[in-house]
């Protein structure tokens, strides 16, 4: 398995290290809320402006030159994940931050210039999106006509607001309704999340709060998800918002509490899928949850990777991929046995499963290390 080469860093003693590697971490991580990940080129980059060797702006002009000589042809959202990495990684080395309306905008239009024509744009229209969580429905996000005066409203409204003499619960629930309330007027075409996670971090730093953690970066996803329930109701079916998982994300973000994170655990039809799903024991250990965590360089698998590939897979299917995800690693070679003690299924449902993500190309089969062996099979 490989191993985080920024988790390192954390632990150094060296400031500046320290917080290179928590931005550059982030930086990366943060590109899986749209299932991105960062190339090999990139993370080598990073790793030498840590150490001192090169500075961000030489990052920026070798990625400018290695994409420069690449043909067309080969370029895709990878120059997307690269280029915007070394756009946040920059904003969150820099301690200026204003709490307006403009700070945000202005975020968005620093991370997608050149990539996005709406960078720094409102949106003059109307959005849906299909949210995997919500078993394909959308949220409502914020009506094309009043985006402006909806961003000033909730910045105004947080400006004024006091946090003195609430307890941590208290200010942890705020928290959560902010930012949740931020992201769901959604004012742009896209990249919503990454720039309000930017915006957040660096909100939270003026508060006093470190941060300087690895949960956005290893629960990016986690973290959109969470945004997508405290703005979704659905009343006919007994779902109402909630900012519990935000603030079970928070808690861990800035207490450093070690709240279980699970995608699958907020999907709208979790319950049901739980009654009708096999009981399964786990025997894990701290250990083995340690080796089961995967890397900055987006080796933690989630099934936001598979884009399109998962669209019209069963209920069922997509827990299943879900507990996947949860045990393997990207890179990880796993068997039919390894799948029914993760999932329950029995071997020939469990065949039956293998067998159709093998014709979604969701798995692919892998040589030398004995029969019927597969592993995820993602495009770099």
């Amino acid at each position: 398995m490989q191993t985080d080469p920024f988790k390192e860093y954390l632990k150094q003693q060296e400031p500046d290290k320290k917080y290179k590697g928590y931005a550059w971490q982030t930086a990366i991580g943060l590109q899986a809320v749209d299932g991105l990940k960062p190339s090999e080129y990139l993370v080598d980059a990073a790793i030498q402006n840590i150490e001192g060797k090169i500075t961000l702006d030489e990052v920026k002009n070798l990625l400018d030159s290695y994409y420069e000589e690449k043909p067309q042809k080969y370029h895709d959202r990878t120059e997307e994940a690269d280029k915007v990495s070394i756009r946040i990684a920059k904003i969150l080395s820099e301690h200026a931050f204003s709490f307006t309306p403009n700070e945000y905008i202005s975020i968005h239009r620093k991370l997608f210039t050149g990539i996005y024509d709406h960078a720094g744009k409102i949106r003059d229209y109307n959005i849906t999106k299909k949210e995997w969580v919500l078993n394909g429905a959308t949220v409502i996000y914020g009506s094309a006509s009043e985006l402006r005066k909806t961003l000033e409203y909730d910045f105004m409204q947080e400006k004024h607001y006091s946090y003195k003499g609430l307890s941590m619960d208290e200010i942890i629930h705020h928290l959560a309704v902010f930012v949740a309330n931020l992201w769901q007027i959604h004012i742009f075409g896209e990249g919503n999340t990454r720039t309000t996670a930017v915006f957040f971090i660096k909100y939270l730093h003026t508060l006093g709060f470190d941060a300087t953690n690895d949960i956005f970066a290893e629960n990016a996803w986690y973290f959109r998800n969470a945004l997508v329930r405290a703005n979704y109701n659905d009343l006919k079916h007994g779902i109402h918002e909630t900012t519990e998982y935000l603030e079970l994300f928070l808690r861990n973000l800035l207490l450093d509490e070690k709240n279980l994170l699970q995608n699958r655990l907020m999907h709208v039809d979790y319950k049901e899928m739980l009654v009708r799903e096999p009981k399964i024991e786990y025997k894990t250990s701290e250990a083995n949850i340690e080796n089961r965590k995967v890397n900055i360089q987006l080796e933690k698998v989630n099934i936001g990777m598979f884009g399109e590939k998962i669209s019209g897979i069963s209920k069922k299917t997509i827990q299943h991929m879900e507990q996947l995800c949860d045990s393997f690693d990207k890179n990880e070679i796993f068997g039919r046995s390894r799948v029914e003690e993760v999932t329950g299924l029995k071997n020939t449902r469990a065949s039956l499963f293998l067998k159709e993500l093998l014709e979604r190309n969701i798995i692919q089969k892998v040589t030398g290390h004995g029969k019927g062996k597969y592993t995820f099979f993602i495009k770099e």
